[in-house]
């Protein structure tokens, strides 16, 4: 069984960075698409990044400019480096990891921004 595990999550002031890690337990084949969630208090889950295997990246438009993901697929890790932090950035950040056959999520790691 696949796990994925998250780190990187903690308190910061607007303004500040953090970076976000997520890696698979064991190796995952041929990943077809690795990505961050988002889910605020209230709000429905959305999609904050996305790395195709290719390397080709989609980011939402609230976070464009600020958030950038990349990937390492031999380490089955995917990184999101978060800058320029708001207050409305303050959720429960998800891991997901995409094969042709499945997809994985993590257990999310709390994200607040908050002076």
């Amino acid at each position: 069984q696949v796990q994925l595990a998250e780190s990187g999550g903690g308190l910061v002031q607007p303004g500040g960075s953090l970076r976000l890690y997520c890696t698979a337990s064991r190796s995952i084949s041929n990943i077809y698409a690795m990505a961050w969630y988002r889910q605020a208090p209230g709000k429905q889950r959305e999609l904050v990044a996305r790395i195709l295997s290719t390397g080709r990246t989609n980011v939402a438009d609230s976070v464009k400019g600020r958030f950038t993901i990349s990937r390492d697929n031999a380490q089955n890790t995917v990184v999101m480096q978060m800058n320029s932090l708001k207050t409305e950035d303050t959720a429960v950040y998800v891991c997901n990891i995409q094969n042709p056959v499945r997809e994985y999520w993590g257990q999310g790691t709390q994200v607040t921004v908050s002076s």
